[in-house]
């Protein structure tokens, strides 16, 4: 018997496979297969099951397209109702892979229809339980995901105590927890940076799982719930009615376009355009009205966050040959209309002798002449609860994450001072803002990491619970 997980850093989602005696299963994989089909290709084995937890909100799962490359039957718990061919399997019913078993425990509570996969090795042993959003290292997950469902998150959370209390608690304390995610998925709010460990660790040292009444574990576990991301209830409508082949997105999105292509399919399409560079390089240069979502950190999470239309038509430009890279991270959240990319990148478009923007930005030490005079108005894009637990005295908080909600609230004719944490979302929000036409920005360099560095005066600090 063979268990790996295959964890993805830019989402926190872990994906698993399981191998005995030449037959494999895959639990909540992502939208592209090849991982998936090699892995399993390199034992000799062949996909017999792909195993559903629930229906994702926080990415699409790569269910559907592995299910028919592989012929592998799909697999979700109790209640669930699939637009497509899919075992939606009983309560304590068990699936055979080689030598061993995986019984379906449902465990409703984040989704009606989420379930636990409890392992059981060659000797019929519990071994491991693969339990999705049901129950993290530190955390459960949130009860307000649900997609189409009368029951209030009060009664969502209350069915996760009677899963928890009734299904998991009871196992062994040898027994593994593989989780749907670790820490950094807006799926939980206390969630551990390990991404495994054991039911008897999370018994003593999990917050939900302590002994407590129902009441009390519902309050405790809707406390602190915010508005979840937008493109959440759009990527489980996705995940239970179907979606477009990976391969035909892929098709549609390796389309290389001159400069001038690119100006016409922007015109034409009413194209976004993203420029997924490093922010360092895009602040030196880019393309006026274009918007920037760097490849290399949370992309796929932020696109998510921050584009309304998952049929949005895109262009973006990147460094030469991470374009399939680009479009696969955009699929993992349901963006399937990329259009092209500009060929030969944003050197292309300056040898063109097209017209360049540039962000202006100062470093964390510079923001001491400029902070407290008339007209320095500071900018802190993270989070509610990053800002509660310190920041700039005077500093206005004006998350990232509800950016398009809130743009109402800023003077177009007021300079605005930028900062997150370290200078990435930062710079995401000052180039939103000026694609909408705010030209007096500055971005601050290292952010507020940075910034405690220096004498501008700050709040005294207060620790916060992390804000879902």
């Amino acid at each position: 018997m063979k268990v790996e997980q295959i964890y993805t850093g830019c989402l926190a989602e872990a994906a698993y496979y399981i191998e005995s005696n030449g037959e494999a299963v895959i639990i909540d994989p992502l939208r592209e297969t090849d991982p998936y089909i090699e892995r399993a290709k390199a034992d000799g084995a062949k996909i017999k099951y792909v195993l559903e937890t629930h229906f994702h909100a926080d990415f699409v799962s790569g269910h559907l397209d592995l299910a028919k490359k592989t012929g592998a039957t799909i697999v979700f718990g109790p209640t669930a109702q699939p637009n497509f061919k899919a075992h939606v399997a009983k309560d304590g019913e068990e699936i055979i892979v080689g030598k061993v078993k995986i019984r379906v425990l449902h465990t409703p509570g984040h989704t009606m229809e989420s379930s636990t996969y409890l392992l059981l090795d060659e000797n019929n042993k519990e071994y491991a339980i693969f339990t999705g959003d049901t129950l993290f290292l530190g955390d459960v997950g949130r009860p307000d995901l649900a997609v189409k469902t009368d029951l209030t998150r009060e009664d969502l959370a209350g069915y996760l105590y009677e899963s928890l209390h009734n299904k998991i608690l009871p196992l062994s304390d040898e027994v593994i927890v593989y989780p749907g995610h670790g820490a950094g998925s807006a799926c939980g709010k206390k969630m551990s940076k390990e991404t495994w460990g054991y039911l008897g660790e999370q018994k003593k040292t999990n917050y939900a799982l302590q002994p407590m009444t129902k009441e009390e574990f519902v309050a405790e576990v809707t406390e602190g719930l915010v508005e979840p991301p937008q493109y959440f209830p759009k990527n489980a409508v996705m995940n239970k009615m179907g979606y477009d082949s990976l391969d035909a997105v892929l098709e549609q999105g390796l389309n290389p376009l001159s400069v001038r292509a690119f100006k016409a399919a922007w015109a034409e399409k009413e194209a976004l355009v993203i420029d997924t560079r490093l922010q360092e390089i895009f602040a030196k240069g880019f393309i006026p009205g274009s918007v920037f979502i760097g490849i290399d950190d949370n992309f796929a999470m932020w696109i998510g966050a921050l584009i309304t239309d998952l049929q949005q038509p895109i262009l973006f430009v990147c460094e030469p040959g991470r374009e399939r890279e680009v479009i696969t991270r955009m699929a993992r959240v349901g963006y399937d209309n990329p259009i092209g990319y500009l060929d030969g990148g944003f050197e292309a478009w300056v040898k063109a002798g097209e017209e360049v923007d540039i962000m202006k930005e100062i470093q964390s030490t510079e923001l001491v002449n400029w902070y407290g005079k008339p007209g320095v108005n500071i900018l802190d894009v993270r989070k509610a609860s990053e800002y509660e637990a310190q920041h700039i005295i005077g500093a206005q908080n004006f998350p990232l994450d509800f950016i398009n909600k809130n743009m109402s609230e800023l003077d177009r004719n007021k300079q605005y001072y930028l900062h997150c944490a370290g200078g990435y979302r930062s710079m995401i929000a000052a180039s939103i803002l000026r694609s909408r036409g705010f030209e007096n920005l500055v971005n601050i360099e290292g952010g507020f990491n940075a910034i405690l560095e220096t004498k501008v005066p700050m709040t005294q600090f207060q620790e916060q619970a992390t804000e879902l």
